[in-house]
């Protein structure tokens, strides 16, 4: 099964050839597996290269210089390990935060397969989200939260130098509306390439809540 959107998407995003091959990879491993594993809604394995690639590799373009990112709820590996494929030549390294351990499975053997350089870590947020404080460059998560949940797993980060990456549907305003009650976020909403009613939601800073 051919994705129609496969070229345009490739073509678009400019990788080498080495990378195309990558990607479509972890494309045959995400079909392989999502019987088994449920990764993602069944209806948009005929979309993936749009509804799923292309998402994710939209999120390069908004940190080009950055090298070390952070993926929370990583799931089926998007954008995490779709990012780290696309930007290995790019000398971008991911580590990538997931609770569940059968996609952690998926995820890990795919890394292994793609040569990703991705760490897979079985963990939740929580115990974690520590390690990261002064390293990564970068933090995103993509459907995992609310907007307000996702700053307070990542305050350590968003107070200290780490941008946040975001991706959110048409309800964007609003969860930056129910963030505002209890942070002062700076941000900007970034048009999403795939949906033209999403937005990213990019966090340069984050103050503390005014109340706990």
């Amino acid at each position: 099964m051919t994705d129609p959107d496969r070229a345009r998407v490739l073509k678009a995003a400019n990788v080498s050839r080495e990378t195309a091959e990558r990607l479509d990879l972890y494309v045959a491993q995400l079909r392989r597996w999502q019987p088994i594993k449920n990764l993602v809604g069944p209806a948009t394995l005929t979309e993936v290269w749009s509804r799923h690639i292309d998402d994710a590799l939209q999120l390069l373009d908004l940190a080009p210089e950055a090298k070390t990112w952070l993926d929370l709820g990583s799931g089926a590996g998007i954008p995490g390990l779709i990012l780290a494929i696309a930007g290995a030549e790019r000398g971008i390294r991911v580590d990538l935060v997931e609770s569940n351990a059968r996609k952690c499975a998926f995820l890990t053997e795919t890394a292994r397969l793609t040569g990703a350089p991705a760490r897979i870590r079985n963990a939740r947020i929580e115990s974690v989200i520590g390690d990261y404080v002064g390293t990564a460059e970068i933090v995103c998560a993509r459907a995992l939260a609310p907007l307000p949940q996702l700053l307070a797993w990542t305050e350590p980060l968003l107070k200290t130098g780490t941008t946040g990456l975001f991706p959110k549907g048409r309800d964007a305003h609003a969860e930056l509306t129910q963030a505002a009650a209890q942070w002062t976020v700076v941000n900007d909403l970034v048009p999403s390439r795939t949906d033209s009613d999403a937005r990213i939601v990019r966090v340069t800073a984050l103050a503390a809540p005014s109340h706990r």
